[in-house]
């Protein structure tokens, strides 16, 4: 606990944020991205936005896992949960979020054994307790989440677990940062990037944003000093003219990530051709299936999905907060018709939402602006 204490020390923070200022040009206004969802939530829980110097400012991007899934894949989920003898699992935060025909919450409210696990081999557990019944692990997730999922399948194959399966809905960072990257709609001067991903891919993969596009990244830690952190760092390449990868969340991350979880992805998954992402549309080889060597563990094959486009409701704006184009406050349902309670869209619902943030620590609007919490 003292090492967590030292990275929300106040007084460290506001000295950090002293030295910003000098770093910004006279009349020169910055747009940083912070990837992760979990940015999002340290910014506006300790109060960042109100240490930085005017002209900075902060927009979200696409890395919740759960925000930039489509509704139809959703419905997939209840579609199998539905089938007599399935338990459907999933994480928590896939529960309320909505599909076209309701949530999973609602799908078990009228009758389906929908149930929350921690882990994937919550899941395979499940199945080795209740050998008479189909159990589908729902998997999302960046790189993040997808190695314990490729670790459990391997575990299933090797114990010949045969009523276990999985709907494969890890997605990768780099086709959607691409995306940003070639839009017209969005001028980025900078990425925060996401830390949790780059502990298994590493930072490495990275490269690509300021070689091809020539924008500086920092990968960062979640607590509220690393992220101050990781904003200097950016901005001290801005103001000298550089343009590189760097970390600084590196007492977690290096250049070339975890090889064991990497060859584990390797064995077990393959890349989509194809895949609908919330707000985004559909990116190619954004996405990760089940390989043909794991096909019998496949819950798309072994039910026989055929996933349909679906449409957000027209008074959701989740794209567009996904891609930055707006701040949550801005749509025009958010803390109304769309609350953490009774969510339209899945950033509202996602505890990595950028909707979920803004309500919790920041929803109130005050000539224009949100409020926020007292900074660090």
């Amino acid at each position: 606990m003292r090492f967590a204490r030292e990275l929300r020390d106040g007084a460290l923070a506001r000295a950090l944020a002293s030295s910003l200022p000098a770093l910004v040009a006279r009349g020169r206004s910055y747009k940083l991205m912070e990837v992760c969802g979990g940015h999002t939530h340290a910014i506006y829980r300790y109060g960042i936005e109100s240490l930085l110097p005017d002209g900075v400012e902060l927009v979200h991007g696409p890395g919740c896992p759960v925000c930039v899934l489509p509704m139809g894949r959703v419905d997939d989920a209840i579609e199998i949960a539905r089938r007599p003898g399935v338990i459907l699992t999933c994480f928590g935060d896939m529960l309320r979020v909505p599909g076209s025909r309701g949530s999973l919450l609602e799908a078990k409210a009228r009758g389906a054994d929908v149930r929350m696990v921690y882990s994937p081999l919550d899941a395979l557990r499940i199945a080795t307790e209740n050998p008479q019944r189909e159990v589908v692990f729902f998997a999302i997730g960046f790189e993040t989440t997808a190695p314990s999922t490729a670790l459990t399948l391997r575990r299933a194959r090797a114990q010949r677990v045969r009523n276990f399966s999985c709907v494969c809905n890890h997605v990768t960072i780099e086709p959607p940062l691409r995306a940003l990257l070639d839009s017209p709609e969005l001028e980025l001067d900078g990425f925060i990037g996401p830390g949790h991903v780059a502990t298994v891919i590493g930072a490495r993969p990275f490269e690509f944003i300021p070689r091809e596009y020539g924008k500086p990244v920092v990968i960062s830690g979640f607590e509220p000093l690393d992220v101050l952190q990781s904003i200097e760092l950016l901005l001290a390449q801005l103001a000298a003219g550089r343009c590189e990868v760097e970390i600084q969340y590196r007492r977690v991350v290096g250049w070339d990530g975890n090889q064991r979880a990497r060859e584990a992805m390797a064995e077990v998954f393959a890349t989509r051709e194809h895949f609908e992402w919330r707000g985004l549309g559909s990116i190619p080889y954004s996405a990760l299936r089940l390989s043909d060597a794991y096909a019998e563990l496949d819950a798309e094959r072994r039910f026989a999905l055929e996933s349909v486009q679906v449409a957000d409701p027209r008074e959701c704006q989740c794209g567009e907060v996904l891609k930055g184009v707006i701040k949550p406050w801005e749509c025009r349902v958010f803390g109304t018709a769309c609350t953490p309670e009774r969510a339209i869209g899945a950033c509202m619902v996602s505890p990595e939402g950028a909707c979920a943030a803004y309500y919790s620590y920041g929803r109130h609007v005050r000539d224009g602006e949100p409020t926020t919490t007292t900074a660090v």
